[in-house]
């Protein structure tokens, strides 16, 4: 069995492929409404992929530019057992019986510990970046918080606008996001917006601005913020190992796929199942595409089997080369069905 020790976490962030997409002579009517140049449309999937109770954002309101957003990301499929890094979609707006616009899932950012933890919401389409980070600013629910998911943005922030262009979202907040906290505090709360903004494949950074005006020193820390930043800068708050699928609350069956990124010596570490009885459903190793200082991909269908079905818990962690003792880096609380 493989063991590890401590990898640096200065890395940088792997990419999940980008879209490039082609339009010579048309122009979309979307983009035309929008207006100026936005980034590449176009999201990929997750097994429990953003999605779920939240504060939903809605479609960019013309003339309106401190709720609206020129949002250039597309819309994420529903949720399903399908989708992982690297895979992506045309960018779609479903209509559900009658004509109305499907909700669709997203990813918010929060903190578990002081490591970053995504958690799922719904968002209405086309601009699915603003509703995801005004979810992300509406907080924890009461659930996620009983899970011990915080957050650390100041109550009261508001999203201005969102603008995508090349592939870098600026993000305009409201004055009270910079209020208060230490140097962990600003760092952690610049990531989650981070985090959650890219989690969209059309969107590799973030440029911050706060009511209205840029952003080159955050905070009393003075967090120097001279360009777009993106998951890279702030790799010291994620776990080494992050499960991005399935999410906090999901209902899993067998196999599950789950997939995210890690940082671990030789890329190795072990997933584990646990199911309503306390019982070890499954426990597997798992590898990613790098490890040992630099963050790769993974991408693993897990058969289990549960012998009750209710509360379960999703673990991933590395043994420790020294006593062999399980180093926790995530754990995901979903329902367990056999």
């Amino acid at each position: 069995m493989r063991t590890t020790t401590s990898t640096p976490r200065t890395s940088p962030w792997l990419r999940r492929p980008a879209f490039v997409a082609v339009a010579a002579l048309l122009v979309s009517p979307v983009a035309s409404a929008c207006g100026g140049d936005t980034g590449p449309a176009g999201t990929s999937p997750d097994t429990g992929r953003p999605s779920g109770p939240g504060t939903p954002g809605s479609p960019n309101t013309p003339g309106a530019p401190s709720t609206g957003a020129t949002d250039g990301t597309g819309t994420p499929p529903a949720a399903g057992n399908s989708g992982g890094p690297g895979t992506s979609t045309a960018p779609v707006t479903p209509s559900a019986p009658g004509g109305t616009l499907r909700q669709v899932r997203a990813s918010v950012y929060f903190l578990h510990g002081e490591k970053i933890s995504p958690a799922p919401r719904s968002v209405n389409p086309p601009a699915t970046t603003a509703g995801a980070l005004r979810a992300l600013l509406a907080g924890p629910s009461r659930y996620e918080r009983a899970q011990r998911r915080t957050t650390a943005i100041p109550s009261g922030t508001a999203l201005r606008s969102v603008v995508v262009h090349r592939q870098v979202a600026t993000v305009d907040l409201s004055g009270r996001y910079d209020d208060g906290g230490g140097s962990l505090s600003m760092r952690a709360r610049l990531a989650q917006v981070v985090f959650t903004a890219t989690r969209f494949p059309a969107i590799e950074k973030v440029r911050f601005e706060v009511d209205g005006k840029p952003v080159t020193s955050f905070g009393g820390e003075g967090i120097v913020l001279n360009g777009p930043v993106g998951r890279a800068d702030f790799e010291e708050l994620a776990p080494l190992v992050l499960v991005e699928s399935p999410l906090i609350g999901d209902t899993i069956r067998t196999p599950v796929r789950v997939w995210g990124s890690a940082n671990t010596f030789e890329a190795t570490f072990r997933l584990k199942i646990t199911d309503a009885a306390g019982h070890t459903a499954a426990n597997v190793y798992a590898t990613a595409t790098s490890g040992t200082g630099t963050r790769g991909t993974f991408d693993v269908t897990i058969p289990y089997r549960a012998t009750r079905s209710g509360p379960g818990l999703l673990t991933a962690y590395w043994n420790s080369l020294e006593d062999g003792h399980a180093v926790i880096e995530d754990t995901v609380p979903l329902t367990v069905t056999r």
